[in-house]
């Protein structure tokens, strides 16, 4: 046997490996999709194995290529890469696989397992925050390399199949990834023709190759996904492309080596006992072990991380160099990798007179531009709505005209830019935001959900949050989005009533590293004075009294609804109520107060009303079920903003009169 031979026959059988122990992981939980992993385990080899620069040992090193399963219900076959090249992965996590407790769930989390950069499983979701990877590999690049320093200098890799390509985001980040440019996104596509329904032509009959052509995509076919030396030169060549973002398209055989190959009985479902010994023996694999790796395949594979470490130790030696020649940007680069804002930061952020009304989407565009320079790695854009949303760097280029720049036009790309957003928050060194019209949080509800599932530090900024924009009427104001936003576990909600407010929810939102949303009004508001309010103190409780300590009422309220009240209370105690005046920036924060502090705010035994525009669904837990809930359960009406407010009953006199009913029960 000739020496080509011998590693011809090695690269099978550590192929074999990664198939079987993806199977066994699947037929051990008799749960999961082998299909994928049979198929597509030489593509996963070759990028482990040979092409792709990471080091096991050390999971989160700022220069690793980045790896994305996008087709994420194949989380057994990545499970098995991660154990097999030595990353904290033990096969006793493998033999839990799907089961309570484990670090290898069903599909894909980021923060369980070593070695997995996002939670795929939502299809489209993966190829999408891949794109926000190659975002933020681009910008640093251009930020911190210099001279012959390259300190950012990898690629980010996906694999994808049918199913991620017919999501609609699939096109939206598609096509943002071609007009910016990405040239180190490279994404496989296992091409192997069947969906879970049957074969892919009973609903997807494009021609894929001339659709990514038109993404200006530079576009492959490997024809036989088991020619490892085919999908190399792909790859290289794809590598080799600095420009364009690579589409390499690999027909794979579904289920490779097993009874149901090429069927879709074989994509969601355990093979079963019969038909697993039958795909070993085919593969010329023992037939009676289970999660199996011949020694000759696991030394293989576990060249990984003396390669990694390797890897990683002439990155550092060439990062020390850089250091010296470069200090500030090294320790700035340093800092922002490790996710810690700059030694007194907060003093940027400005305070507001309480001299003249202002639109906290105005006040937020203050914000942005006074901390811009003193947190370097705020980095983002807007939906096509930056003239709408405030959320542009004033001094910065677009990032398409220079990648230096931290403005990103994203495009009427809701799903897309906030996926995206995830994928540059997941990838480090930077903390991104994407912003628009609050109705159109809609849009990317599934990445505002994944966002605060994987608690990434995504900042998803939205504006014109009531009825109070007026005109646009109601496909443009949101109702039930407060709400049903509120309802996401780990998410925080802002929805600040005023500039200092707004300037407060920002300084927390940098702080506290986890996916948070701002409801931002178009309407100006007048400013609370903050040396009187204490507004930066209390916003940090989420809700706080803002006037009174009244026993008769409590009013409380959020955002623009806040000066309701305020000025309800007002006309209230001229008629003897003195009411508790409480504005309540955040729910989840509030939450995470003490119980001794909530009841401060929210004593028993006295009436309360709350006062949002919105749905009044949730607000009871605060007031009480004898408390009174104003809001707006009915879409809105095309309006000026103070005519919709009151006739949808969102005012001070029906504040008034639902107080003074109240106190007289």
């Amino acid at each position: 046997m000739t020496d080509q031979q011998k590693q011809d026959a090695l690269d099978q059988l550590s192929i074999n490996t990664l198939r079987f122990l993806a199977v066994d992981q699947v037929e051990k939980a008799k749960s999961g999709h082998p299909g994928a992993p049979l198929g597509c385990a030489p593509i996963a080899y070759l990028l482990y194995h040979k092409i792709m620069k990471y080091n096991p040992a050390e999971p989160l090193w700022s220069d690793r290529d980045r790896f994305i399963l996008s087709n994420g219900h194949a989380s057994a076959l990545l499970y098995g890469v991660l154990h097999l090249t030595g990353y904290d992965l033990p096969i006793e996590q493998l033999e839990q696989f799907r089961q309570w407790g484990s670090h290898t769930p069903g599909h894909p989390e980021y923060g369980e397992a070593p070695g997995v950069e996002v939670t795929t499983g939502p299809l489209g979701q993966g190829f999408a925050m891949a794109v926000g990877e190659a975002i933020a590999e681009k910008h640093l690049a251009a930020t911190y390399n210099h001279d012959n320093h390259t300190p950012v200098d990898h690629h980010t890799y996906v694999l994808c199949g049918d199913g991620d390509l017919m999501e609609g985001i699939s096109h939206e980040s598609a096509s943002l990834a071609g007009t910016l440019n990405l040239g180190k996104l490279i994404v496989l596509y296992d091409d192997n023709l069947i969906s879970l329904d049957g074969p892919t032509d009973l609903s997807y009959t494009e021609d894929v190759t001339e659709r990514f052509h038109a993404y200006h995509w530079h576009v492959q076919m490997v024809e036989d996904g088991n020619d490892l030396v085919a999908i190399e030169r792909a790859i290289r060549a794809a590598q080799a492309e600095t420009t364009k973002p690579s589409l390499i398209r690999v027909r794979t055989v579904i289920g490779y080596g097993s009874p149901k190959a090429g069927t879709n009985k074989v994509h969601g479902e355990a093979l079963g006992a019969e038909a697993t010994k039958a795909t070993k023996k085919n593969l010329g694999f023992p037939e009676d072990k289970s999660f199996y790796i011949p020694e000759e395949a696991g030394k293989n594979w576990l060249q990984a991380k003396d390669k990694g470490a390797k890897a990683q130790a002439e990155w550092q030696e060439k990062f020390d160099a850089y250091k010296k020649a470069y200090p500030e940007l090294g320790a700035q680069y340093e800092r922002a990798s490790a996710a810690k804002l700059a030694e007194g930061w907060e003093k940027a952020i400005p305070t507001f007179p309480a001299d003249k009304p202002v639109a906290t989407r105005n006040a937020g565009q203050v914000v942005l531009n006074a901390v811009a320079k003193v947190v370097p790695e705020l980095f983002g854009g807007a939906a096509d709505l930056t003239a709408s949303t405030k959320t542009i760097f004033k001094d910065s280029p677009s990032f398409h005209v220079d990648p230096k720049g931290r403005n990103v036009f994203f495009g009427v790309r809701e799903f897309g830019m906030m996926a995206a957003v995830n994928g540059i928050a997941a990838h480090g060194g930077l903390i991104p935001f994407g912003s628009t019209f609050f109705t159109f949080s809609d849009y990317c509800r599934s990445a505002l959900r994944m966002g605060a599932l994987m608690s990434t530090h995504s900042l998803y900024i939205f504006t014109h949050d009531s009825v109070g924009l007026g005109e646009d009427g109601p496909t443009h104001q949101p109702i039930e989005h407060l709400m049903s936003l509120r309802a996401i576990p780990q998410l925080t909600d802002f929805r600040p009533a005023d500039a200092n407010e707004t300037a407060a929810c920002w300084q927390l939102a940098l702080e506290r590293k986890s996916a948070s949303f701002m409801a931002l009004s178009r309407q100006d508001l007048p400013v609370l004075d903050d040396a009187k309010y204490k507004v930066f103190e209390g916003a940090r409780k989420g809700a706080y009294i803002l006037d009174g300590s009244g026993k008769d009422i409590v009013l409380v309220a959020t955002g623009s609804e806040v000066e309701v009240i305020m000025k309800a209370a007002a006309e209230l105690k001229a008629a003897g109520i003195n009411a508790t005046v409480v504005s309540m920036p955040s729910f989840k924060i509030f939450e995470e107060q003490s119980e001794e502090y909530k009841l401060s705010v929210f004593p028993h035994g006295v009436p309360k009303i709350s006062v949002e525009a919105g749905a009044t669904m949730g607000w009871w837990k605060y007031i009480g079920r004898d408390g009174v809930a104003i809001g707006i359960d009915r879409f809105g009406a095309s309006a000026p903003g103070p005519i919709a407010l009151e006739k949808l009953g969102v005012s001070v006199g029906h504040v008034v009169e639902a107080a003074k009913k109240l106190v007289k029960k």
